[in-house]
């Protein structure tokens, strides 16, 4: 019975810290402090159930007498308060950051691609905190336990082989952290950056210490460790800026006027939404075999998803143009006979039974609808 007023005082204890925690929480969300503090609703958001449990266990840890000393209870308070601090100082740290990153989520323009570099690196600067604190809490549990506590300067002695030995089992994990930060702060990539890797368009959707989840254009999702991008080449096509030059391809007939093409494509372009009125040409860029030329139009857009839908539409306009107007320069396969001579007619004289009198039938002779001359048996 004598511990009973003890349990009694920490449960009052407890109550009362767990109802200050709430009026906290209350006066954060009211329209005071919530309106005019923008910090508030990152806290209210991350540290509600932190706070709880914080207060709560710190409050017994600090009101209950343990008898005896060091017993199970005792042990167990002290490693529920370290875990409890350590969740409510990564939770205050991701809310913090909560905020920088919500305004630079905001940024267009010029300033985009700077914001775009500090949200990367603020994301994995938190992350390697998060982790840092996480490996202090489990140090300081493990040294809760008396004999722990006694292995300790023999742990510490012990560090330098113990190092090595961790180095190079966990070589791989470790050698995509150190490319996760030499991303970050190189600024080789940054969060929404669009990049080819492998063939594959998209977005990097996530970057974090071990791995980039790369969001492509049909919405799947491309893994890939971070010691990739750190060991072979890419493509970004954002990394000082989003503008793209997009290019059609066309092979055409020789008549075709490329001079009446290039003018209707620059009126086209003038009238399209996408193209940003910077650069555009059409060029004959090549000759190929069977009397085809190859015609190249550029045209620039603000970035690579406008680039694609400015290079369809020019493509399917300049198709459209030329099989209207033009007709008889698509292309098209010219077949030689073996042996003919230069300048005769390639299609060749037409079939006997369809020849017209006086070029080589029967004198008189006319076609019946069998095929046969009239007198022939």
């Amino acid at each position: 019975m004598s511990s009973l007023p003890n349990w009694v005082v920490m449960v009052g204890a407890v109550l009362v810290a767990v109802a200050l925690v709430e009026v906290v929480r209350r006066l954060l969300r009211s329209r005071l402090i919530g309106e005019r503090w923008v910090l508030s609703g990152p806290l209210v958001r991350r540290c509600t159930w932190p706070g709880f449990s914080t207060a709560a266990v710190t409050t017994a840890n600090m009101v209950y007498v343990p008898d005896p000393p060091g017993g199970i209870v005792d042990t167990s308070i002290n490693l529920l308060m370290i875990a409890c601090v350590s969740w409510l100082i990564i939770q205050a740290a991701y809310a913090i950051t909560d905020v920088v990153l919500d305004r630079l989520g905001t940024v267009e323009g010029d300033s985009n691609r700077r914001a775009r570099r500090t949200r990367t690196q603020i994301a994995l600067v938190r992350r390697v905190a998060a982790a840092v604190i996480i490996v202090v809490a489990m140090g300081a549990m493990l040294f809760t336990f008396p004999a722990v506590r006694a292995l300790g300067a023999g742990l510490l002695a012990s560090a330098g082989i113990a190092g090595v030995i961790v180095g190079v089992a966990a070589q791989s994990t470790l050698g995509n952290m150190v490319a996760g930060l030499q991303l970050a702060f190189s600024d080789a990539i940054r969060l929404d950056d669009v990049v080819v890797v492998k063939g594959e368009w998209g977005r990097i959707e996530e970057l974090t210490l071990t791995y980039v989840v790369l969001r492509l254009w049909d919405e799947r999702r491309l893994v890939l460790p971070v010691s990739y991008f750190t060991q072979n080449p890419f493509e970004n096509w954002t990394r000082h800026g989003s503008r793209v030059i997009g290019h059609v391809f066309l092979r055409v007939d020789w008549s075709v006027p490329v001079e009446e093409l290039r003018s209707e494509l620059y009126a086209f372009l003038r009238a399209h939404p996408l193209w940003d009125q910077k650069d555009w040409t059409l060029q004959v860029t090549d000759l190929l075999p069977n009397g085809l030329v190859e015609l190249r139009a550029l045209m620039s857009a603000a970035d690579s998803a406008s680039a694609w839908d400015l290079k369809c539409d020019a493509r399917e306009f300049l198709v459209g143009y030329i099989r209207e107007k033009y007709p008889e320069t698509l292309p098209r396969f010219r077949v030689e006979a073996v042996g003919e001579r230069p300048g005769a007619d390639p299609i060749g004289p037409p079939p006997r039974a369809f020849a017209a009198p006086g070029d080589g039938t029967a004198e008189g002779a006319e076609p019946t609808a069998d095929g046969k001359e009239d007198g022939q048996g």
